[in-house]
This record gives C-alpha cells, sequence and structure tokens, in this order.
C-alpha cells in the first residue's frame, strides 16, 4: 500500500498530481502550521509570456495557526479581480471552457477556511482527470498528536496500513529512509522529469500551477505527463 502526504496547495504543480496519482491513498495534511510565503495561497499563472503570481487572499495568515484554521478574504471584488486575469491569462487556450469553471469554484468557493477551499479544487481535479487515488484527509484519522514531523507522518503511514511512503523530491531534507526502513516503511522521493508542452504561440515557460498545464493538454495527455517521473 503506497502512501503520500502533502499540504494542501492553490492548484500545485505537475509534480503534486504525479505523487497524487502514483500512491494509493492521498492524505491532504490539513492539520499542520500554515507555512508562510508558501504555496497554500498563490501559484504562478502564464499571463503575456512571463509568469504571474496569482494569489488568494487570506485573513491574518500565520505560521503559528493551522491550515485548516486559516481563513480566506470573502471580498467578492478581489476574487472577480482574479478571475478577470485568469481570464485574460487563457481565454485563448484550447481548454479554457472545461478548466475556468473549476478555478472559479475554488476562488468563489463560500467556506471561509482556506483548507476546505483547497480540498474542494483537489477533488475537483482529481476527478476532472479520471485518477482512481483515494482521497483522505489528515484532520479526520486519528493520529497520536504529541508526535512531530517525520515521527507523525510514519505514525499516519502505519495507521493506513502502508507499507510504502512517498514524498516530493524536496522531501529528501526532512525525511531518513533508514528510520521508515525500522517502522517497516520502504521511503521514495518523486522527481519530475523535464515537461514541456505548448502554450499557445509562446515559448515554454515551466513550473507553473496546474492550472496552465490543463488550459493547454487535454486529460489523456496530463495523465502521461503524470508518469513521466522518476522515483529515487
Amino acid at each position: 500500500m503506497k502512501i503520500g502526504i502533502m499540504q494542501p496547495y492553490f492548484f500545485p504543480y505537475l509534480g503534486y498530481w504525479q505523487l497524487i496519482k502514483v500512491v494509493d491513498k492521498y492524505v491532504i495534511y490539513d492539520d499542520v502550521n500554515y507555512i508562510k510565503n508558501g504555496w497554500i495561497n498563490r501559484n504562478f499563472i502564464l499571463l503575456n509570456g512571463q509568469k504571474h503570481l496569482l494569489t488568494l487572499p487570506l485573513d491574518g495568515a500565520s505560521p503559528f495557526e493551522l491550515i485548516n484554521n486559516t481563513k480566506i478574504i470573502q471580498n467578492e471584488k478581489v476574487k472577480l479581480k482574479l478571475l478577470r486575469t485568469l481570464s485574460n491569462a487563457y481565454s485563448k487556450a484550447p481548454f479554457y471552457n472545461e478548466i475556468y469553471p473549476i478555478v472559479e469554484a475554488t476562488i468563489m468557493h463560500k467556506s471561509l477556511n482556506i483548507s476546505e477551499a483547497l480540498i474542494y479544487s483537489i477533488r475537483n481535479i482529481v476527478e476532472y482527470l479520471d485518477l482512481d487515488t483515494e482521497i483522505i484527509i489528515s484532520s479526520e484519522i486519528k493520529k497520536k498528536l504529541e508526535l512531530k514531523a517525520q515521527d507523525k507522518v510514519i505514525d499516519i503511514v502505519k495507521y493506513l496500513e502502508g507499507d510504502t511512503y512517498i514524498n516530493a523530491i524536496g522531501g529528501q531534507e526532512l525525511y531518513n529512509r533508514d528510520d521508515f526502513k525500522s517502522d517497516g516503511i520502504d521511503l521514495y522521493f518523486l522527481k519530475m522529469n523535464n515537461i514541456s508542452y505548448q502554450q499557445l504561440k509562446n515559448d515554454f515557460v515551466p513550473n507553473l500551477s496546474i492550472i496552465d498545464v490543463l488550459m493547454f493538454n487535454s486529460p489523456e495527455a496530463v495523465r502521461e505527463m503524470l508518469d513521466d517521473y522518476e522515483l529515487i
């Protein structure tokens, strides 16, 4: 049983979805601290051939607060401005009509809780791409709350009866393979290969939000991209 665990992010990059596809159960880690200047409420899109940061405004976000206690500012004017930017960026993209409503539903989500809006978007894209991974919400499962960092992750994997834990490549600095092995768990890191695709007539700009990938590629093409990685 392969397990993946990651925080909920705002339409994260392609590698996030590769991780979802490769595991059997994917835990959205919503009950850990908010990461300031991270990707929980923002990501890059392509606007006029350049990277442009799209940011969902938050109310007093703090690294001392859990993600699932972090609030969205429910300002319709600000949200509509974000959607106008998105429309200006992608109205000519081949899959705009399919993807714009998914992004709109997340940005206009009525919940004050950022994690609820992000979980909603993740489930919508999983459904759009026809992925069969089971999505689990961390705050809804039993955990040993006294545990921290790596020990907490190992406990979740064991609770879900996993024998393999796969993390994004950046986790190499956080997790020790021998520690996982001592608990009967194989540890791997997923490294996305170099992937490019046509972005209208622009030179390719990498490392953008999944929004960009979905706007320019069919679900079938995206699923092929999701298999283009290495496990280290």
